[in-house]
């Protein structure tokens, strides 16, 4: 065997091994925060609004036009509270809307249903940072809902 064979066998051996080797590693992009885009606000915004319809014909004693409005937002709200970090605006939107929903329940003494979405309201507020005046707040409100739900129950 030549010389030059020998460096064309082991060129070509190298490349071969070379091919072998792992593949680079893949750098994953982070996903965007669904929070920073503008459609993520306006949605709030139109919770909100929804919101404050239902609750104003809840307490007019519109309840099944108050209930129609609810079902048709809950995907909305699921929406906003799938972002990894949903913000305060948000939650209290989905806070709100499953305190008037509860109320409903109770209201039709569905008291096992209302529980569950007033207790959502309570573990919501009571885990948030930061605690401030207004989340602590919101919390008390929500115990106090919860209470009430199972002081029914307990009927």
């Amino acid at each position: 065997m030549g010389a030059s064979f020998r460096g064309v066998l082991l060129a070509a051996a190298a490349t071969l091994l070379a091919g072998c080797a792992p593949a680079p590693a893949r750098v994953d992009q982070p996903k965007p925060d669904p929070t920073a885009d503008a459609g993520y606000q306006r949605s709030v915004d139109e919770l909100a609004a929804f919101n404050r319809q239902a609750e104003a014909l809840f307490q007019s004693g519109k309840y099944d036009e108050a209930a129609a409005i609810v079902t048709k937002v809950q995907p909305l709200q699921s929406r906003l509270l799938a972002a990894p970090r949903p913000t305060l605006a948000a939650m209290e939107a989905a806070s709100d809307l499953d305190d008037l929903y509860g109320r409903m329940l109770l209201r039709n003494k569905q008291y096992g249903w209302a529980r569950t979405f007033f207790q959502n309201n309570a573990v919501r507020w009571r885990t948030w940072k930061p605690q401030t005046p207004e989340v602590v707040e919101r919390s008390k409100k929500a115990a106090a809902a919860l209470a009430d739900c199972e002081r029914r129950l307990s009927e």
